[in-house]
């Protein structure tokens, strides 16, 4: 699975793509099918309630404020599964997937997208789940970082930091990368360290902090950020995020130049557009992805309201409001 060998150029298409959504802020049994998105509606896990007929109740999914999706890559027979982050808390990604009928032990490895909690949370149950198999972990190095929110008018907030010890006494083994990696027999690209080129993606506010260098500082880059690519053949790229916290646009922008693939199929994740401090960046936002013109645009997690009914707007074909659950199946031309 964690196959580096080669340029990031040699990514090889693949025929299809699944992502499926075990964990995001929102869980909707009401929404519909769409060309590329099917949803995970009642009727598939119960569970004991004695107030009820039968003494039994349907309980859908479990959203949290977090994200993780199972990827699974097929190149003619040969498939491959990863699992990109894994939400808030050790819990969440372990239900839904049990209510989802998905057995985590075909997992061959895990990819951080960055070091938040959020997106970390759920490695603890997949521990439990699995017990000491020697799954690979592939992260950045600085996914480590100490980092904490201070706002006025709030406690400071010290998120709680993942620890590389913890990790690899649980039964996972530790891949450190800031450079693009290439997993799955070159099918899978992980952008690794993204430039930042773009001027209107300026990161986070200064309330979010890093400790650096022995004090607390502003941290907006999040250096750690990285993203997953697949180029599917005769489509284009399909793009997942966990926070985009180096900026959607910057993203893509780096995947196309890894890659030499122009064309954007598919985006999935989050935008990280959510709140005051990025409100500026919206527009912008929306203007870059229109020149894109994706088929499939599926923001989700931390995108926030505002940008979301943007994107909705701008983009009626291609946009899908995120759900746990959702599986996004994408395939060749």
């Amino acid at each position: 699975m964690f196959d580096s060998s080669g340029p990031a150029s040699a990514l090889v298409p693949v025929d299809e793509v699944r992502i499926t959504t075990l964990v995001d802020n929102v869980y909707d049994g009401l929404l519909e099918d769409g060309p590329f998105t099917t949803r995970e509606t009642f009727g598939r896990a119960g569970e004991a309630a004695p107030q009820f007929e039968g003494g039994r109740t349907e309980v859908g999914l479990l959203g949290e404020h977090g994200f993780s999706s199972l990827v699974a890559v097929r190149r003619g027979a040969a498939e491959a599964t990863l699992l990109f982050d894994t939400g808030l808390s050790p819990s969440a990604m372990i239900t839904n997937a049990d209510r989802l009928g998905t057995d985590l032990h075909a997992v061959e490895g895990v990819v951080l997208s960055h070091g938040h909690f959020d997106h970390t949370g759920g490695l603890a149950g997949l521990a439990g789940r699995l017990g000491r198999e020697r799954l690979p972990v592939l992260a950045h190095p600085e996914v480590w970082t100490k980092r904490r929110l201070v706002v006025p008018g709030r406690e400071v907030f010290e998120l709680p930091t993942l620890s590389k010890t913890a990790l690899a006494g649980e039964g996972f083994d530790v891949i450190e990368r800031r450079e693009p990696t290439l997993l799955a027999d070159g099918r899978v690209l992980i952008t690794g360290e993204v430039a930042r080129t773009t001027e209107f993606e300026r990161g986070m506010p200064p309330s979010h902090q890093a400790w650096l260098d022995g004090d607390w500082r502003h941290d907006p880059a999040v250096i750690d950020d990285q993203a997953l690519v697949v180029h599917l053949r005769g489509q284009g790229l399909v793009v997942l995020t966990g926070c985009g916290h180096a900026g959607v646009l910057n993203i893509v922008k780096q995947a196309q130049r890894l890659t030499g693939v122009d064309r954007l199929h598919a985006l999935v994740g989050g935008l990280h557009l959510g709140g005051r401090a990025f409100e500026a960046t919206i527009d912008p936002t929306v203007a870059a992805l229109a020149e894109l013109s994706p088929a499939l645009l599926a923001p989700g997690h931390c995108t926030g309201w505002r940008a979301q009914h943007a994107l909705a707007s701008a983009f009626p074909d291609a946009w899908v409001p995120s759900s746990s659950g959702s599986v996004h199946r994408l395939v060749a031309a």
